[in-house]
């Protein structure tokens, strides 16, 4: 598996191939939020299996500042995989080198373990957002 940083078009259209399949057709998040006026400010990842198919996609931008990580999806096949943890590492790793010392996210409430997992702390109370509950978590990087 290879993680990589949005550099071409062709990337750019892997990562929003994953995001429309999971939160689109999958979680049905209406077009129009889930692809928003951050994408062009914002580090695309997308991470390849060994076919180089796209299995997993994220996004990093500055806000407030934390690195704030934002979605994250894996296709459903590739789940519980590690393919998940392996895409944050990358993340987190870039972030870091933007100078970021602390990250933020809002994570759906099933992916609230995993991202405790990751040593992810939550920091809000449960909210909606684009009808699927969620919750807001940080976690320092210095």
């Amino acid at each position: 598996m290879n993680v990589e940083i949005v550099k071409t078009e062709k990337q750019l259209d892997d990562a929003f191939t994953v995001r429309t399949e999971v939160f689109v057709e999958e979680q049905k998040v209406p077009m129009e939020e889930e692809i928003d006026q951050f994408e062009k400010e914002a580090t695309h990842f997308v991470i390849y299996d060994k076919e180089h198919a796209p299995i997993g996609a994220g996004r990093l931008r500055s806000v407030d500042g934390y690195g704030k990580i934002e979605r994250i999806c894996i296709v459903k096949s590739q789940r519980g995989t590690g393919v998940g943890r392996i895409l944050m590492k990358k993340i987190e790793e870039i972030a870091k080198q933007q100078g970021a010392t602390k990250l933020k996210l809002n994570a759906q409430i099933q992916a609230q373990p995993f991202y405790q997992k990751l040593g992810y702390e939550t920091v809000s109370n449960e909210f909606l957002d684009a009808g699927i509950p969620h919750v807001t978590m940080t976690k320092s990087i210095s």
